[in-house]
Order: C-alpha cells, then sequence, then structure tokens
C-alpha cells in the first residue's frame, strides 16, 4: 500500500511525467525534502523512472486509487434562483460562455473521468441532450419534489464506488479533478464572516474532518464536489439504506446523513484557494461574477417585467423568492426605489383557472379599491406584476377587527352590480378537478364515494335555497388578505368569477380551525345581523362544499408533485363537520330539492 508521499508523488507524475521536484512539490504542498527522498525510494523500487515516468509497476501500485466515474446531482429545483429557474435548470445556465453543467463534464473529460451519470428530475428532459451530446448516462430521479439529494444518491447507488458527487451547479474556475485520489474528501473554501454554508472541523495532517455544523464564521465550508472512495461509498449507502425509508430523511441533504454518522464515515477536508468554487445562491451573486449574465440570459420573465414597467434587465435587482400561496410562483424585486411581486403561474395551475376571468376581476377589484397592489396581468399566460406592500401580514383569523375588514371587503365585492360572464361553480369545479386526478390514475381515498355524494346532495339544495349569484373572490382565505398599514387588501384573483356569494364565505371559513359554533359567528359579522335559518343552512352547505372543492385540488397538487402540506387535512375534516352539519339543519327545516339524490 501506498504512502500518501508516495501517491502524492506517483499521481503528479502519472498526469505530467518527467516534472521537476519542485513542481511535484508544488502542485502536492509536500515540502520539497521530503518529495526528493520519495522520488529516491520510488526510484529504488522501480515504480517510477529515470525520467519521472510511471513504469508498469508504479501503474499497478496507484491503480487501486483511480477515480472510477462521476455522478453530477440535476435534480433539484433551484428556488433560490427565482425567476431564471421557473423556465431554466440552474445547471444548464450559460456563465462566461458555457453552459454549467457542459462545462464540468468537459473538466471531468479532461481529468480522465470517461463514465459519468446526471441524476434528472425537475424539468428532466431538458437535460436528456446531454446523453446524445456529451454521452453521459441519464438517471431520472422520480421522487425529486418530495424528497432532498439522498433520493439522487440512491438512484445512482449502483453506480457509487470511486466516485467523484458533483452538483451540475458550480462553476470551477480550474479544472479541479484528477483521475486518482487518496482517500475521500470534500472540496472546501475559507469564508470570512458569518456564513450560513456547512462549516467544518478538521484534525490531523490529512484534513480529517470531525465536525460539520450549519452557519458559523471564520470557517473552512464545504464548497464544490466530493470524492467517495471504496470504503466511504460502501458504509454511507448501508446507512442511508438502513434510514431512507424513515420520515425524517426525506428532508436531509445527502450532506446532513454524513454529519450524524461522522465518527463512521472518514472523509478529509480537500481546501481550494478562495476564487476557486463558486456556487451562486443568487442572481445577483452570479451577475457580479458573470456581468453579462442578465442581459444575455434567455428569460420571458425579465422581458415581461421590463415591458411592464419600461426598465432594463439591469434594472432588476434584489430578487427574493416568496413562499407564500399555494397555487403559483412568486417572487419580490425591486426596479428604483420601488418594490414589485411577480406572479408566476405553478404547476398544473393553467388547467384549472380562467385566466381572462382573473384578469377581468382584477380590474375590478382594481376599481373597488380591494386590491391597491394591482398592475398587470397577461390573460393569456397568467403572469402578473403587482406592487410590493411593504409592512405586510397575513389576515389573523382570531382578530376580531381584521375579521371583519376582510369581511367588508367581500361584501363589498358581492353588492357591486357586474357580470363578468364568466362562472364558478365550486361543486362543478370539484366534479372537473377530480376527472383530473383519475386521468393521472390517482388511487381513490377510502370514503371518496360517501364525500362526494354528500357534496352532490348539499349542492343542489344550496342552489335551491337561499342562492344568490353574483361576482365573487373564491380563493378568500387568509394569506390573500394582505393587513398593512394603510388598511386590507384582497389579492390573487384566479379563481374569482360568477358564483354564489356564500362560496367566498365557504372558503374563508374552511381554511381556518374554526368551530361551526365560530362559523356562525363570523357569518353574522357578515351579514351584519342573525342569520335567517335558510341563509345559516346555505352558508353551513358552502362551508361543506368549498372544503371539498380544495381538498380534491390539494390532491391533484400532489399529483402534479406539489404538496399542499397540512390544508390537505383540514379542508378533509371541514368537508366532513360542515357536510353534517349542513345536512342537519337541511332535514330541521324540512328543506328539498328536485335533483337531490339521499346520502347513507
Amino acid at each position: 500500500m501506498l504512502s500518501f508521499p508516495e501517491f502524492s508523488v506517483l499521481s503528479s507524475c502519472a498526469v505530467e511525467p518527467g516534472r521537476t521536484q519542485r513542481s511535484i512539490a508544488e502542485a502536492t504542498e509536500l515540502s520539497v525534502g521530503l518529495v526528493n527522498a520519495t522520488v529516491r525510494s520510488l526510484r529504488t523500487g522501480w515504480l517510477l523512472d529515470d525520467a519521472g515516468a510511471l513504469t508498469p509497476a508504479g501503474m499497478r501500485a496507484l491503480e487501486p486509487h483511480r477515480v472510477r466515474n462521476a455522478v453530477i446531482l440535476a435534480a433539484g429545483m433551484s428556488t433560490r434562483f427565482a425567476p431564471v429557474s421557473y423556465d431554466t435548470p440552474k445547471g444548464l445556465l450559460t456563465v462566461r460562455g458555457e453552459v454549467l453543467i457542459e462545462r464540468q463534464i468537459r473538466q471531468l473529460r479532461a481529468a480522465g473521468i470517461d463514465d459519468v451519470t446526471v441524476v434528472v428530475g425537475h424539468m428532466k428532459e431538458k437535460f436528456f441532450y446531454l446523453g446524445d451530446e456529451f454521452g453521459v448516462s441519464i438517471v431520472v430521479n422520480p421522487d425529486y419534489a418530495e424528497r432532498n439529494n439522498t433520493s439522487s444518491i440512491m438512484c445512482a447507488a449502483d453506480r457509487i464506488d470511486s466516485t467523484f458527487i458533483c452538483s451540475c451547479d458550480n462553476y470551477f474556475v480550474q479544472n479541479p479533478f484528477e483521475p486518482y485520489a487518496w482517500r475521500a474528501y470534500y472540496a472546501a473554501t475559507y469564508h470570512e464572516g458569518p456564513t450560513q454554508e456547512y462549516c467544518l472541523r478538521t484534525k490531523t495532517k490529512h484534513r480529517r474532518i470531525v465536525d460539520v455544523t450549519v452557519g458559523g464564521e471564520d470557517s473552512w465550508i464545504m464548497m464544490g464536489h466530493a470524492y467517495w472512495d471504496p470504503e466511504f461509498s460502501a458504509s454511507y449507502l448501508r446507512f442511508l439504506r438502513a434510514e431512507y425509508d424513515h420520515a425524517a430523511t426525506a428532508s436531509k441533504l445527502w450532506e446532513d446523513l454524513y454529519a450524524e454518522r461522522i465518527c463512521a464515515l472518514r472523509m478529509d477536508m480537500r481546501p481550494f484557494a478562495p476564487g476557486m468554487v463558486w456556487e451562486f445562491d443568487s442572481i445577483e451573486e452570479l451577475s457580479a461574477f458573470d456581468p453579462t449574465f442578465v442581459e444575455d440570459v434567455d428569460c420571458p420573465v425579465f422581458d415581461n417585467i421590463c415591458e411592464v414597467l419600461n426598465c432594463a434587465k439591469g434594472d432588476i435587482r434584489r430578487i427574493e423568492p416568496i413562499k407564500e400561496g399555494l397555487t403559483n410562483l412568486s417572487f419580490r424585486f425591486e426596479v428604483g426605489e420601488d418594490a414589485y411581486v411577480y406572479r408566476h403561474p405553478g404547476p398544473g395551475s393553467n388547467e384549472l383557472i380562467n385566466r381572462a376571468s382573473e384578469a377581468f376581476s382584477q380590474g375590478v377589484a382594481s376599481q373597488l379599491g380591494l386590491d391597491t397592489t394591482y398592475l398587470h396581468e397577461d390573460p393569456a399566460e397568467g403572469w402578473k406584476v403587482s406592487r410590493f406592500l411593504e409592512g405586510c401580514a397575513t389576515l389573523d383569523y382570531d382578530d376580531r377587527d381584521q375579521v371583519a375588514a376582510a369581511l367588508g371587503l367581500l361584501r363589498r365585492l358581492h353588492d357591486h352590480p357586474v357580470d363578468s360572464g364568466f362562472d364558478f361553480d365550486v361543486y362543478a369545479a370539484t366534479l372537473e378537478t377530480i376527472e383530473l386526478i383519475d386521468h393521472q390514475r390517482r388511487v381513490m381515498f377510502r370514503d371518496f364515494t360517501q364525500m362526494t355524494r354528500m357534496a352532490e346532495e348539499l349542492a343542489a339544495l344550496a342552489r335551491a335555497h337561499g342562492a344568490r349569484r353574483c361576482l365573487c373572490h373564491n380563493d378568500s382565505y387568509a394569506p390573500n388578505f394582505l393587513v398593512h398599514p394603510g388598511g386590507i387588501d384582497l389579492i390573487d384573483w384566479e379563481y374569482s368569477g360568477m358564483s354564489d356569494y356564500a362560496s367566498d364565505l365557504g372558503t374563508f371559513i374552511c381554511c381556518s380551525q374554526y368551530t361551526v359554533e365560530q362559523a356562525r359567528e363570523v357569518l353574522q359579522v357578515y351579514f351584519g345581523r342573525p342569520l335567517e335559518p335558510v341563509e345559516e343552512f346555505h352558508c353551513l352547505a358552502y362551508c361543506c362544499l368549498s372544503s371539498y372543492y380544495w381538498f380534491i385540488w390539494a390532491l391533484y397538487k400532489e399529483v402534479c408533485g406539489d404538496p399542499v402540506g397540512s390544508y390537505l387535512y383540514l379542508w378533509y375534516r371541514h368537508a366532513k363537520g360542515f357536510g353534517e352539519e349542513a345536512r342537519q339543519r337541511a332535514a330541521e327545516l324540512g328543506l328539498t330539492a328536485p335533483d337531490v339524490r339521499p346520502t347513507a
């Protein structure tokens, strides 16, 4: 087995035969004296000839350290790189004239690493050309939307052994790859000042990593690729397979699992000079590295903003993704002294939303002063530019004043005598969304038939008793009410259309934690008086219908790979609870409708 100095000298001479001993010392960080002694020893052992080239015995001795292949992780969604990542995966961006992942593949090939696998997920089809043009293997990660990059490691597990593990969006100023590696390592650069990156603490002259913490200051940080030797690969994959199905593992990066098992997983730190490895956490950071990036990038979102605000791409700055909202992708940005929000249609949303109806309603909302943020919407594509309101908070369902103000906006909308010509029937929309789920072969939940029949019954009864048609928002839940020092705004009119007034009340209530009794109190705030019995039934029925619609909608979003989280169960629970209450009220009042099929 080779010692570290022997490996360092042999691998250096394998890459560049005939190097001077000073050149070897500079490349390996060994002293000139140690290089001199090691060269003499290697020549004595017939591993290195007098010309500084490896002998056949030297090649055999070095072979166990050969890097066999590389796996490039390219499945992630790069949400921090909005809006460019809406249309182009981060790894396919062009930086200083080269596509990031293409540059990395070329660097691997230049180091003799011909076997390259790319694991793809988000916008996977955009990477497929790499198979033909670069001869790489493509592996599809079907779980990229629900799991972090440990899922990509699992997809490529049978290929990992003496392997470079790379991220598709790294930019290496100089080629960091080599055909041979001494032991498992992680590339690192030194960061001065505070950082939220993974910080490293090492021991021994080989810089063995003994601790990894997220966040720190004045520290070496993980930055770039890693090399997994056979021992590390086998041990890590054994741990991953044992823990993969644990719920906590889904959100973990592969580095998180490594940090938890650091005592059993030997890995050294490979230091790189400042400015050698780039990751680009934001468009601003990339633009500082490549000043032509923003002007050259093919990004329809930037073009849309420039058209609406009459600005240049270079004027768009301080882009920050906004995580609120269940349907769309949005980000905040600044032009000049003003802040704005760009709304980008989310996955599957255009199949659910009538954009022409939304644009009409936005105009009405702006006219009535219900939404003072609105600037422009494209009725065909669904993107929108709005003013950003500083100091905003989401409506608090437990704040009586805020609830009263929100319901006042809805009442003003419902009393406005206008017909958009676009209908939104929440029960009909439920049935349409069920068809979308069926089309994608979603397995129905256990009480699907029972709940659908209950919704059918209540929809018929509500149409026959207490119905009033008007322009409605139909997505009137807390995150769409912006509370700010100047008042309250109702935003995001995607589901708006002519509907029953109670559709808005049902949505408002079904997205809260209100009990039935609390819901009755809220309804009285809207009416400004106690409700008539039929009015109460009608509104409770819509609490059920709205809950069931949003529950089915949430199932569809999950089919599209965009889960909505805890709302799914909230809507399920409210659909059943308010549904039973409404059916009981209908029975007490003796309400009937000709097209009702009684529920068992």
